[in-house]
């Protein structure tokens, strides 16, 4: 017997999520002390609006319900809108908090689908193909997000269709009810399709004012006259394309839920319900012969809000007091601790990254004979607790330049080893003295050089508005640029790399220094420079 292909292909569902007052709705949840007055110090109950510099003009960058019931719309200069309205409250606009903030609305959205993103500056995409029937279908399960997010003050409209382009129209383009979710998509009007606003004037002066004019001609022509980008968006609206969607948080190796029918009033409880979790994770990642690298554990509060915390450790572990005592140090880290506001309703444990861990030996008197790395466990500690660039480690770097022939990266990033190369001093006398400084300067400081020839030894040299008097020198020792690599072995932002000539110098009171000229005499600079690269102890 023959299968249906097309019941074999899993269809695919969308949530678009759209706050058409997002800024105005962050504000006035997140600053309440600002919301009564106003960034201006405008006091007053009028419509509020966001405003931004553009070509040093102030213009609306957002507008509430209220100011667009009286006219004010995007893109108005301020001038304009207080004629029409003096008794406005006037908020400065901040891109990155409002990208924060709808981030952190995509978080707490993971509790309907692993699937969730950003869409767009104002709006979440969630893929809730397989996920409907936890929530009683996907009207319920829309309907469930959409008040959950107007309890906690948002204003937000919804809308399932079956591509992402579609939800995403039909989420900001209401109208009245349709029979279908085809024929809703064709009475949109062509400003759904996100194209140019030069486009869509000429669309409507062709009489083409809706997606289902549009659909009705032939696609030829349309590209013809009004280019392909028009005939993509069309095809999308009407599902003839797929455009998969690029969840916020990749699919982790091991995710754990618990959901609470009575939400969680207390943090230190949620965390003795995580250290259960982090148990199970670990005899997960135990059967799959893997120990995590990075675990996030993300609390859901009952009004919608998330709190993702993050842990990182420098080696693959699976044991839960261990995780459980990394994740008390980020709580403790934390600048605003978290709130469990009306409870938690659900936590929620991945390990985004795994490794493989190998099993342990058992020590004949009990117990595991490897025990966990202690040099390790204060890296992880310090940190979480520090941040994560804070606590580096040296890594060596195939360079010559003597300030590239190591990098500083983060501790608790796994590095394939690599061998340092040998110090020139090996093979030489051990009490000879060493040709580096144990100390250098990043980027190398300049000093005033006085030599006896220009292109000779430096006789003296001043540096930090002292005098230093050299009464020993050797060199020099020339370090050429790479040259295949155009900018390094530059300083202070030059184009291009210059030939080194280095000297260990003594000075009279027996300090030694690592001084060089920067540049040929004569070949590559007219007059080079000097700069104090290292000390030696």
């Amino acid at each position: 017997m023959m299968q249906n292909s097309e019941a074999a292909t899993p269809v695919r569902r969308y949530l678009a999520l759209s706050f058409p007052f997002l800024p105005i709705d962050r504000l006035r949840i997140m600053r309440p002390d600002l919301w009564a007055v106003g960034a201006d110090g405008a006091d007053g109950d009028g419509p509020a609006i966001v405003v931004e510099a553009v070509r040093g003009a102030m213009r609306l960058a957002a507008v509430d319900a209220d100011g667009l019931t009286i006219g004010l719309t995007p893109g108005m200069m301020l001038a304009d809108a207080r004629a029409r309205e003096p008794d406005l409250r006037v908020f400065d606009a901040d891109p990155h908090a409002d990208q924060d903030w709808l981030e952190r609305l995509c978080d707490g959205c993971a509790r309907y689908t692993p699937n969730a993103a950003p869409d767009g500056a104002d709006g979440l995409m969630l893929d809730i193909s397989g996920c409907g029937h936890l929530w009683g279908g996907e009207e319920a399960l829309a309907a469930e997000a959409a008040a959950r997010l107007a309890r906690h003050g948002l204003r937000v409209r919804h809308a399932i269709a079956g591509s992402p382009e579609a939800a995403h129209a039909l989420a900001r383009f209401p109208g009245p009810p349709a029979p279908d979710e085809d024929a809703a998509v064709r009475r949109l009007p062509v400003e759904a399709l996100g194209l140019e606003a030069d486009s869509a004037v000429a669309l409507r002066r062709a009489g083409l004012r809706t997606v289902g004019d549009l659909a009705a001609r032939p696609a030829a022509g349309l590209a013809a006259r009004f280019g392909e980008a028009a005939v993509d968006a069309l095809h999308a609206l009407l599902g003839m394309g797929h455009r998969p969607l690029s969840p916020r948080r990749p699919r982790p190796a091991v995710r754990i839920d618990r959901r609470f029918a009575e939400p969680l009033g207390s943090t230190a409880y949620a965390l003795k319900i995580l250290e259960e979790m982090a148990a199970e994770a670990g005899e997960r990642l135990a059967e799959r012969g893997e120990g995590g690298r990075r675990f996030e554990a993300v609390f859901f509060r009952s009004d919608g809000l998330a709190f993702p915390l993050r842990v990182e450790t420098s080696l693959p572990v699976r044991d839960a007091p261990a995780i459980l005592r990394l994740m008390r140090e980020r709580i403790d880290a934390l600048s605003d601790p978290i709130d469990p506001g009306f409870g938690f309703d659900m936590l929620r444990l991945t390990v985004p990254q795994a490794e493989r861990l190998a099993p342990t030996q058992l020590a004949l008197e009990g117990g595991e004979a490897r025990r966990e790395d202690s040099v390790a466990a204060l890296v992880d500690r310090l940190s979480i607790r520090a941040g994560r660039a804070r606590i580096q480690r040296l890594a060596a770097s195939d360079s010559h330049i003597p300030e590239q022939a190591q990098l500083a990266l983060p501790a608790v990033e796994s590095r394939a080893p690599e061998n340092w190369p040998k110090s020139r001093e090996v093979a030489g006398d051990p009490g000879d003295p060493p040709m580096r400084p144990l100390h250098l300067f990043d980027p190398p400081q300049p000093i005033e050089v006085v030599a006896q020839v220009p292109d000779g030894p430096p006789h003296r040299f001043r540096w930090r508005r002292t005098l230093h008097d050299i009464i020993r020198f050797e060199g020099p020792e020339r370090i050429a640029p790479e040259w295949w690599k155009a900018k390094d072995g530059a300083i202070e932002g030059e184009s291009s790399g210059r030939t080194r000539d280095y000297y260990r110098v003594e000075d009279a009171r027996g300090r030694r220094y690592w001084i060089f000229r920067h540049g040929l005499y004569g070949a590559e600079e007219a007059h080079p420079g000097w700069y104090i690269h290292g000390l030696f102890a």
